[in-house]
């Protein structure tokens, strides 16, 4: 899917002087609330086991947020007190998975999806933040996320979810249940609420109508064309909007790169912003009277922190310094956007190359998840470490990724093992051109897709790789659309392959199918509880490598799920990443360094 980020992990407070955010500084992803001017913060949570994420702070003072516990992705919604305290549990089905939405101007209703009433389809609930009771607003069969109020308090602007790349918006009627879709369309197409025009007449939206690329657009009520508010040749990424309805805030993935907006939607104008650094908006959030903006933002060398921006007059604080080991900036690596020839079309991709280092140099080949996602200069202590020991890095945006257009994402559908297989062969023969890299030391790795990616790599392309390294990533794609969560089944059926009746298709598409080719070493890491690429998608491609004894190592992480969220476990597999890696080289391993 594209990554419009309305899901924020920042909040404002209602006077708009301090933020509250998650960070994994305690060693877990706990709540943590710091004035807009920086300062000492404060832990509100302490959590061992759960992951905080999506927070929303109450008028009265109290903080929503959601939670899941050791990588299960059942979240679940709770509230704490802004002096803190225990939190209070509010969603109860230790079974569902919940999602964020929005609070109603009055702070009385917080709307949110779950699956409480079928595994397979997401309904819209409300939350009554005075009475702690909750209530299906919409049950339908789908995923409908949770979704922005209405001036008024009487409409929500609901997305719903057909496909990574098909989306409808719909209004509905709180009070009737009743709801209509405001974007009906043919074939696919991306459309995700932002939310209601002040004063109640329209939707913003972010939508790829009439093009290949995602604009922001106001869809007024009896219209069916959005008005452009801004439309390039880029995506728009992300998007909020005050609760006052007066400052609406987004940013555009300009290769890669994000580049932020205000709008003054009184005035109908662009806001002149401060120089914010180049790199990469993984949250953004608005103050309730739209005076300030927060926003999360990472580079290629420097570590995710949060950022304030005081709108009138225009200024950018630093609130947050993230802990870089006392390891100067100036020794650590930007990357240098490239794009390598391929057979369709010009690949987009980021080359990491150490300095400092004379003659030829090992490489990795990293892939992003997804696989429609998308690689982009976002900081990772893997990458650094590896550049600081000599070892480049190329991470690629192969077709199927984001961030480049829709035939560019769509192009994987249906045909994984396919396009993007192609794609990382012409990776693998960019490199082998490059004079300065060792074309007897190059390696492949990644994570969920990228997992799979690395298998495709090591089993279909063997003559490319010295090591593969493959976390969370399926090697079956029959066994692997059977036992995803059956939100997702219906969705992957269309973009992958039924696994009933074109099991053959899916298995010839397997790097399982493939194993006896396999020439280089392996890693696999694996979390025990991940609800996506369960356990047994790396324990079979693992048996069948040991059955035919060739050399793979296996980590799993017992309190982990799909995406690693304990400081300590995220450290320790990227030291074994780094450590095999190294080893395959025969350049010591970690130890040695």
């Amino acid at each position: 899917m594209r990554r419009l980020q309305t899901l924020s992990n920042i909040a404002f407070s209602p006077d708009g002087e301090r933020v509250a955010y998650s960070t994994d500084a305690s060693g877990q992803y706990n709540l943590w609330t710091q004035s807009v001017r920086g300062g000492w913060p404060s832990q509100l949570t302490t959590f061992e086991d759960r992951t905080v994420r999506w927070i929303r702070w109450l008028p009265s003072g109290d903080i929503l947020f959601f939670a899941d516990r050791e990588g299960d992705e059942k979240y679940q919604l709770y509230r704490v007190p802004e002096r803190g305290g225990w939190p209070e549990r509010v969603t109860r089905d230790d079974h569902a998975q919940h999602f964020p939405g929005d609070l109603s101007r009055d702070g009385r209703l917080y709307s949110l999806s779950g699956n409480e009433r079928s595994a397979a389809d997401m309904d819209v609930m409300l939350y009554d933040t005075a009475t702690g009771q909750t209530r299906v607003a919409l049950a339908a069969d789908g995923w409908f996320n949770g979704g922005w109020w209405s001036p008024d308090g009487r409409h929500l602007a609901v997305t719903q979810l057909v496909s990574n790349s098909d989306h409808h918006v719909h209004v509905l009627d709180v009070v009737s249940g009743e709801h209509r879709d405001l974007t009906p369309h043919d074939g696919e197409e991306h459309n995700l609420a932002v939310g209601f025009h002040r004063g109640g007449s329209g939707v913003y939206l972010v939508t790829d109508r009439g093009g290949s690329n995602a604009w922001l657009g106001l869809l007024r009520g009896g219209s069916r064309e959005p008005e452009p508010i801004w439309r390039g040749e880029w995506d728009v990424e992300t998007g909020a909007l005050s609760d006052s309805g007066e400052r609406l805030a987004w940013s555009v993935n300009e290769d890669g790169y994000s580049v932020v907006h205000v709008r003054d939607e009184t005035a109908g104008r662009e806001l002149a912003l401060p120089d914010i650094p180049r790199g990469v908006v993984e949250d953004i959030a608005l103050a309730p009277d739209g005076r300030r903006l927060a926003l999360k933002l990472t580079t290629g060398a420097r570590t995710s922190d949060i950022y304030v921006v005081d709108l009138d007059p225009s200024s950018l604080t630093q609130v947050t310094f993230s802990f870089l080991g006392g390891v100067p900036v100036e020794d650590l690596v930007e990357p240098e956007p490239i794009h390598v020839p391929g057979e369709g079309g010009p690949i987009p991709a980021w080359l990491y190359r150490p300095t400092q280092v004379s003659g030829k140099v090992p490489v990795v080949v990293f892939v992003h998840g997804g696989p429609e996602d998308q690689e982009r200069p976002y900081y990772s202590g893997l990458y650094q470490y590896l550049l600081s020991r000599g070892v480049a890095l190329l991470a690629p945006n192969i077709r199927g990724s984001t961030g480049y257009g829709r035939e560019w994402q769509v192009a994987i559908h249906r045909d994984w093992m396919g396009v993007d297989l192609l794609d990382l062969r012409a990776c693998a023969v960019y490199l082998h051109s490059l004079d300065w890299v060792d074309p007897e030391k190059r390696g492949v790795a990644g994570g969920s897709y990228g997992g799979y990616a690395a298998l495709m790599c090591a089993t279909r392309l063997p003559d490319h790789w010295a090591a593969a390294v493959d976390i969370v990533g399926p090697s079956d794609l029959v066994t692997f659309t059977k036992s995803v969560p059956p939100t997702w089944k219906r969705m992957l059926r269309d973009s992958i392959g039924d696994p009933e009746t074109e099991a053959e298709m899916l298995l010839a598409r397997s790097p399982i199918t493939y194993v006896a080719d396999m020439r280089c070493p392996l890693l696999v890491i694996q979390g025990a509880n991940d609800p996506r690429v369960v356990r047994t998608e790396s324990d079979q491609m693992v048996e069948r490598l040991r059955a035919r004894g060739h050399p793979v190592e296996y980590l799993v992480y017992p309190d982990e799920g799909h995406g690693f969220t304990k400081r300590a476990n995220q450290l320790s597999a990227s030291r074994a990443t780094a450590d095999f890696l190294l080893r395959q080289f025969g350049m010591g391993g970690v130890e040695s360094a």
